[in-house]
Order: structure tokens, then C-alpha cells, then sequence
């Protein structure tokens, strides 16, 4: 691997140099959690004369979209996922390898109020990093220089920034503080230009999203009040979109990567939209959402950030604060019990698609380069 400092280093880093710190961030999950990072990265970024950021492989796409970030790498943590990698030395030796060529001066672990960045800290420490922060609940010992604690029922935003503001950094002037990505590609082409709403059925965990037939009626409700209807979704979920869509809306299923799928929510009025990465991708080019929110995860955490937004679904269920992958209720009642009407009521609520600013840095994300083995 070619190192991208052109000026290395022979030694630590002033912190206090004019020029500012390399920092490392790392937010190692999905693609909503590396999006809801993106203002602490900005705040790095601010702060910093480099900044490269650390992903797992979901979050990987997500994080080539983020203002502020200079250079991406990935690693498969057996720590984080529904279905982790096994440990393997030689992938966590590469990632030591990696990072200690960067000569990082400080890091930031960025981590979900129920996760631990310590097995990360070490890794860092191994690789020379000899400033860390994050948020710990446990007992850090010489893994830390800042032990921050998160604030009880923060949103993953706010406590990301918090601790960013806790390491020094803070937001550039005119910094809007939401999420934002780089400027899409004028998806025009895909959608058409008539007004249009999105609908996007599908979640990576099914307890965040309708099943596939409330869905469907709530597409075919959508079209007979009058709106255009676009149905989003991956490559993998097409044959999902095709049922939802029917003959009531335009299935974009399979046909848009996460670049494309942000210009095709740019372009909506709203979306509506599980607790999932694209509600948060949603946000993130200023788009209205109307979520149908799963108590599974706490909404004051995960609910949309930085744009209007109606929340739809019982937060007091069952199955409130589970975690669950998969309803653990009969008949999905959370969600499933919305009304058509509610649906539609909250779509009138919402106030029209405001773009958000997504050039809040000059900076751009000059090298990529995935992680690899040393030679």
C-alpha cells in the first residue's frame, strides 16, 4: 500500500502545530450510523489538515460520500454486525500495519450508546496512536487519553458531536450541523421530472420496515390520493420493490447504487421510509421523511436528524427497546396497524423538500484506498 502523507513523519506530532493533527475517525457499522457521523467528522475535518476515516465494510459506501474526509479505509470488525467476521491475525495485523504507516496524531471512536470502543482502542494503541478518545462506559485503563461519557438519551448525531467537541474540534462557520453528503447525480433520468414521493420498503433488519404487503397498500393509497410514487430499493431487493410498486409506481428496484439513491431522494418531496440507512440518506440532502419507526431502537436516538420529519408506529410495543432483527409480535403490529390516512396525513404535515447545504467543506475525498495486506 502506497502511503498517502507525502511528508512522513520521524516522530509525534506537536498537536498544537498550526497545520493541525491527522485524525483518525472510526465509526465501524452501517450505512445510517457513518451518515449520522458525518458532523463530527466535519468538526475532525475543521480541526484537522487530514482527516481519514475508518468504516466496516456496510458503511464503506456511506463513507465515501462524507464531506470532510480524505481517505477511507475498511475493516471487517468481529466485534460489530448481526453477523460478525471471525477474528483473523492477519487482517487485524494489516489493520495495525495500516494505521501505524499513517502516523495518526489523534483518534476518535465513534460507537452506538450499546457498543464498546475499546476493542478498537487497543488496536490503535498497538499501532502507535498515542492519543485516543471515545465515549466508555467501561473502565478504559491506558487506552484512552479522553474517557468521555455520552449523555443519557442523546441522538448517535449529538453525542458524536459532543464527543468531537470534547476532543477540541468544533464546526466551521456556517456549518449547519445536520447531515450532509457530496452532491448527488441528477437522477432525472430515472425518475422523471413530475413531483414524486419515495417509497422505500425495504430495511436490513425486517422489524424496521412494513411488511411486503402493507407496503404494497400503502403504494396503492399513495397513487389514488394523487401522488406520483417512486419505490426504492438495493439489488438484492427487487423482487421486493416489483410487489410494492405493482401497477400503482415506478420501481426503481436494483437500479441505483447509494450515490443514485441519494439523488432520487434529493429529488422527492418526501420519503417514507423505515428506520433504516436511507431515512438517514434522506436527511442528508434535506428531504422531508415521513418514518415508519420500529421501537426496536430508541427513536430519540435514531430518528431522523436535521430535517422535518413524522415519526409513524407505536413507541410503547412489546417490542420496544429489544433490538430485535426480526418482530418478535405476531402480525408486526407496530407498524402494520398504521393507517393508510396516517400516512397521508403526515405527508400533508410535512413542509416541501428544503435541500440541505452539502458543501460545508472545501475538502474532498482525494484518496480511497480499501485496506490491504502488507506486501
Amino acid at each position: 500500500m502506497t502511503d498517502p502523507n507525502p511528508h512522513p513523519r520521524t516522530g509525534p506530532r506537536d498537536p498544537h502545530d498550526p497545520r493541525g493533527p491527522h485524525t483518525l475517525v472510526v465509526r465501524l457499522d452501517s450505512v445510517g450510523d457513518v451518515l449520522l457521523a458525518g458532523p463530527a467528522v466535519r468538526m475532525a475535518a475543521a480541526g484537522s489538515r487530514r482527516v481519514t476515516l475508518l468504516a466496516g465494510p456496510l458503511g464503506e459506501g456511506a463513507a465515501r460520500l462524507l464531506p470532510g474526509v480524505d481517505e477511507v479505509l475498511t475493516f471487517d470488525a468481529p466485534w460489530v454486525g448481526r453477523e460478525p467476521a471471525a477474528v483473523d491475525r492477519a487482517e487485524t495485523a494489516a489493520l495495525i500495519e495500516a494505521l501505524a504507516r499513517r502516523r495518526f496524531d489523534r483518534a476518535l471512536v465513534l460507537t452506538s450508546y450499546h457498543q464498546s470502543p475499546l476493542p478498537m482502542a487497543l488496536l490503535l494503541k498497538l499501532a502507535g496512536v498515542a492519543w485516543v478518545g471515545a465515549d466508555s462506559e467501561d473502565y478504559p485503563g491506558s487506552l484512552l487519553e479522553l474517557r468521555h461519557r455520552r449523555a443519557a438519551g442523546r441522538h448517535e448525531a449529538e453525542a458524536a458531536m459532543d464527543l468531537a467537541a470534547a476532543a477540541g474540534f468544533a464546526l466551521p462557520d456556517g456549518d449547519h450541523g445536520g447531515p450532509a453528503i457530496h452532491p448527488p447525480p441528477d437522477t432525472g433520468p430515472l425518475t422523471g421530472t413530475d413531483p414524486y414521493v419515495v417509497v422505500h420498503p425495504g430495511a436490513s433488519a425486517p422489524a424496521r420496515a412494513w411488511s411486503r404487503e402493507r407496503a404494497a397498500r400503502a403504494v396503492a393509497a399513495l397513487a389514488g390520493a394523487g401522488h406520483r410514487v417512486v419505490v426504492t430499493g438495493g439489488a438484492s431487493e427487487k423482487e421486493l420493490t416489483a410487489a410494492v410498486a405493482g401497477e400503482h409506481a415506478l420501481d426503481l428496484g436494483g437500479r441505483t447504487g447509494l450515490h443514485e439513491l441519494a439523488g432520487v431522494l434529493a429529488g422527492a418531496r418526501a420519503a417514507v421510509v423505515g428506520n433504516t440507512g436511507p431515512s438517514h440518506l434522506a436527511a442528508a440532502v434535506g428531504t422531508p421523511v415521513v418514518c415508519l419507526f420500529s421501537p426496536v431502537v430508541p427513536a430519540e436516538r435514531w430518528a431522523p436528524f436535521g430535517v422535518p420529519h413524522v415519526l409513524l408506529g407505536d413507541q410503547s410495543a412489546p417490542c420496544a427497546g429489544t433490538r430485535d432483527v426480526r418482530c418478535p409480535v405476531p402480525g408486526h403490529p407496530c407498524l402494520d396497524a398504521v393507517a393508510d390516512d396516517e400516512v397521508l396525513t403526515a405527508l400533508d404535515r410535512l413542509p416541501p423538500a428544503s435541500p440541505a447545504d452539502r458543501t460545508t467543506t472545501d475538502r474532498t475525498t482525494t484518496d480511497r484506498t480499501a485496506l490491504e495486506a502488507p506486501a
